[in-house]
């Protein structure tokens, strides 16, 4: 044990002896390195204000620049001391055991760096983007669970570099690391999948909270997206709960991106209708249609000849942001209508059936023969 002790002194000597000797012979490179390594140090540290200062700035037309200097304000004092001392080891030509210090010190150091940085930038956007489709803030538990995960994986990655880089044999972890991932990824696969369809959202965004989205036979307003699962209030009230997986996989139609819905609207009119009349029906209805809020004459035109009626079909869009105001813009458009027909004599057909009495000889016997007789 003694001699052991003594050994490792005399080589901590030995070291301090070399490093002493080494500044004093190499005073001038010492100097010059150690002046390049302060400009660096302080291109790094302005950096790291510039990053503070996108941060604080307001009135940006993109978020990219707030990410960005999220990223940079965390750039750390010691990633800019090791690399200081990176620098002074390269140009000042310091003894091997010293070098060899720095250099393990900068690999460790930068690897981290970097990880930090790449973590900012992800979680950055993946914030910004939960706050985007999810205001209320009900995505906190998955974007808690992307941090996590993002953390993990990003200095996981940031050791495996440093131990490739320091020379150690890292094929048995990656590999160890691999299986393990596999087994987990079996075992918990239903819920990666609704995990996964939780960052679709986030990022392709098909829908948001408060949009109107019908698929199959069901229609609702999505109040609620989680980590695992979506809830939906359907029109007739209940709440629908559906997994983000298996929502996703169905043909989602999302009303909330209709800036313009269109309406076709039948008009059965009687047959005695005047010519004169149908065929100014499209002068009729533009003025009529158009002076509604929110809506916007297409066409009118006789499509067919009915048991009952002479059937018209109306086309006109209306400009609305949820199916509450398209239901109001479509009501106030039929009374206008109405308005209009009664000023203009036109009546609405109802189904009827007109009865012929006849005598043998083909003349009609009821008491009102000149008319046709209804009922």
């Amino acid at each position: 044990m003694t001699v052991t002790t003594h050994s490792v002194a005399a080589e901590i000597s030995a070291i301090f002896t070399a490093i002493a000797d080494w500044m004093t012979g190499h005073t001038t490179q010492i100097a010059v390195a150690a002046t390049l390594g302060a400009l660096l140090v302080g291109c790094l540290y302005g950096l790291r204000l510039f990053g503070g200062w996108l941060l604080k700035r307001e009135g940006a037309a993109s978020h990219w620049p707030a990410i960005i200097g999220k990223a940079l304000a965390k750039t750390r004092f010691w990633f800019m001391a090791v690399v200081a001392a990176k620098i002074i080891a390269s140009v000042g030509s310091p003894p091997a055991q010293l070098a060899s210090l720095v250099h393990v010190l900068f690999v460790v150091g930068s690897a981290m760096q970097v990880a930090v940085w790449a973590r900012a930038l992800i979680i950055g956007l993946v914030e910004y983007r939960a706050g985007e489709a999810d205001p209320a803030g009900t995505l906190g538990s998955a974007v808690g669970l992307i941090r996590l995960f993002v953390t993990v994986v990003l200095f996981l990655l940031a050791a495996i570099i440093v131990l490739a880089n320091l020379g150690v044999d890292v094929t048995g972890l990656i590999a160890g690391l691999g299986i393990g991932g596999i087994a987990i990824g079996l075992a918990a696969q239903g819920i990666f999948s609704d995990l996964f369809a939780a960052l679709t959202i986030l990022f392709d965004k098909p829908f948001r909270r408060g949009d109107t989205v019908s698929w199959e036979t069901t229609t609702g307003t999505v109040e609620y997206i989680g980590l695992k699962s979506s809830r939906i209030r359907a029109l007739s009230g209940e709440e629908i709960i559906v997994s983000n997986a298996n929502l996703l996989n169905k043909e989602l139609r999302n009303f909330a991106r209709l800036e313009t819905r269109r309406v076709n609207q039948l008009l059965s009119l009687v047959y005695h209708t005047p010519t004169d009349a149908c065929a100014a029906m499209a002068d009729i209805l533009t003025p009529v249609i158009n002076a509604c809020e929110g809506c916007s004459f297409q066409r009118v035109g006789l499509s067919t000849f009915g048991a009952s009626s002479l059937d018209f079909m109306l086309i006109y869009d209306i400009t609305a942001p949820d199916q509450a105001d398209v239901l109001l813009r479509k009501n106030d458009a039929n009374i206008a209508i109405l308005h209009a027909f009664a000023e203009h004599g036109i009546q609405f057909a109802y189904p009827t059936q007109t009865t012929y009495t006849a005598a043998p000889d083909g003349t009609l016997v009821m008491p009102y023969a000149g008319l046709p007789q209804t009922k």
